[in-house]
Parts: C-alpha cells; structure tokens; sequence
C-alpha cells in the first residue's frame, strides 16, 4: 500500500503526530494539516507536506483535494477534554461534529472513499456491561462524547448513501511515548492523568486528584490505558481493512484491562523513586465510574494484538519523554 497518499487531520496533536510518523514508516506519502489552535509547533518528519489549516475552512479542503490525490483519511482533528466540554458545549458540537461534516462533503464531492476516525469510549456513558462490547448502548455523559457518537452517525449515513468506507475507532486512553523518550504526550491544555502527574512531580506542585467516591475498587476512576505506539498500529491495520474490503467498521482499542486513578499513581511514583503530593477534589461532572474495553472484535476482525501496552511500559516511556523536557 506504500503507493497510496495519506490524508492526516489534526496532524500537530499527540496522536496525530505519531500517526504520521508510523505512515511514513510504513512507506505511504502523507499530507498532514492542521489549524494549530492548541500545537503551534508541529514536529513531523521530513517529506511530510505541511499544510496549515482548519477543515471548517471550505477552501483549505477544496485547495487539499484538488491539488492532490488522497487514497484515504486519517481524521483526528477535534478537541478532546471531556472537562472543558461540560464547560463549553459550543466548541466541541461546532469544531468536532460541523466540522467533519465539512470534510464529508468535501470526501464526497472528490470522490475520496476512505476514513478512519478517531472516536472514543466516551460513546458509551457509565457502562452497564464489562468489558463493554462495540454494540453497547450509547449514553455519552458528556458532550465530547456526544460529538463523538454524532460523527459516527454522520460516517453511517454516509457511507450508506455515498459509499464512503470508514473505520471508527473507538480509544480508551490513549498514553505513552517513544520507548526512548524522545517523542511523547505534550497537549495544551494538558487533562490525562499520565502527563498532569507527571508535570507535578517535576514542578514540584500538587496533583489534582478528582474523585474518591466512584464504584470502584479504591474509590477512584478505572480506565484501560493503551499506549499510543499499539494505537497507531491499530490505523495502520484498519486502513488495510477498509482498502481490501470497503464497508463500515467501529472497533473498540483497549487491552481489555483496567487500572484506577490511584494505581496509576502508584505506578508513577515507583517508576520516577518520588511521591506524588495528591491533592484530592470532588469527582468532575461526566466522568464515568470504569470503562474498560471488550477487544474481541478488534483482535479477531483485524489481528490487532497490542505489544507495548503494559503499564510499566507506558509510565516508564512517559517518564522518560517528560523528564526530557525539563
């Protein structure tokens, strides 16, 4: 497939940022955008076409279909805090939900009949199943996830009316670095518990610790983490799929494994030898008790088998990128 040219939006972000660099790894061409609202300094690999812009901006889309031949989309570009969503409804159904309406549009009006996108388990709400299958229902507790689930409704209809093929993935948390440190996690604003640890050990701050009361085994969230190196992969295995057999595919991305708040602390603090000064707050309004992932599907359908997801592994490659920036 090292022929076929790679659409990236939201290419500046974290994840983005590795994606371009696994489609460059793996011989494909990359055309990578982003409005750099929240990344003034994408870091991508040479011979990687830049092209800074919103895909709300009608003409940047036309100029980027027109101007060159697009086998496929990676589509990333969208904010992601399920904080500053219950905060600020407006952002996050007119940039994540309108705007991929927009770059539909332009999919079809181009004849570009390939996408995967970049969902999330927050489509699910507090879950009545574990693990939580992809035909779960759908009862997102917060507007990020309630784009989330919109975009996927936009991909259905779609692909059912213009046969536009699409992969959506949905992540569970996604986190790490390069097993070397030199590339990793850096959003602005930063809200993942990996990162925001982090930085407050090494500044010497306290770490906001949001909910000790939830129905969990110590009183706090339970997540399953995956680290972004396995994510990648996971795109890289979904646009094989789509390419050979078109059609409409949600996947759930996950070990199928879950750790609490505090164990991921407790991992932290084993792996950087310092205590974490936690300061413990009120749960946050729209934070589900425990979302942890059934992978079957994804690890039948698509061979997908993580191999750095442990969470040694992501604490000590996130330590050593975050050591690395001070």
């Amino acid at each position: 497939m090292s022929d076929k040219t790679i659409l990236v939006t939201g290419a500046a972000g974290y994840i983005g940022g590795f994606m371009v660099r696994k489609l460059v790894e793996k011989g494909f061409k990359v055309i990578a955008t982003d409005n750099l609202s929240r990344n003034d300094n994408p870091e991508l690999p040479d011979g990687v076409n830049f092209v800074q812009g919103s895909i709300g901006d009608k003409e940047v889309l036309k100029n980027l279909f027109e101007n060159s031949h697009i086998d496929g989309i990676i589509h990333f570009a969208a904010y992601i805090s399920m904080g500053e969503s219950m905060r600020d409804p407006y952002i996050y159904f007119q940039d994540n939900v309108f705007e991929t309406l927009n770059l539909l549009e332009s999919m079809k009006d181009h004849n570009v009949k390939n996408i995967i996108f970049s969902s999330t388990a927050g489509v699910y709400g507090n879950p009545v199943q574990l693990p939580i299958p992809e035909e779960h229902l759908k009862n997102p507790t917060n507007p990020y996830g309630q784009s989330k689930l919109m975009v996927e409704q936009l991909l259905f209809w779609y692909q059912k009316i213009y046969g536009i093929s699409f992969t959506a993935l949905r992540y569970f948390n996604a986190c790490g670095a390069v097993l070397d440190g030199a590339y990793g996690e850096n959003h602005k604003p930063e809200t993942h518990i990996i990162p925001r640890a982090m930085q407050a050990l090494l500044n010497n701050e306290q770490f906001e610790l949001y909910g000790q009361d939830y129905d969990t085994s110590d009183g706090t969230c339970v997540r399953d983490y995956i680290h972004v190196l396995d994510l990648t992969e996971a795109h890289i295995l979904s646009l094989e799929k789509i390419f050979q057999n078109p059609g409409a595919y949600t996947f759930n991305v996950g070990t199928g494994k879950g750790f609490s708040n505090r164990e991921i602390l407790q991992m932290i603090e084993e792996v950087s030898g310092r205590k974490i000064n936690i300061a413990e707050h009120p749960r946050r309004l729209g934070d589900a008790n425990e979302l942890v992932a059934d992978v079957s599907k994804i690890t039948n359908d698509l061979g997908f088998s993580p191999q750095y997801s442990d969470i040694r592994t992501i604490v000590e490659s996130a330590w050593k990128w975050h050591t690395k920036q001070t």
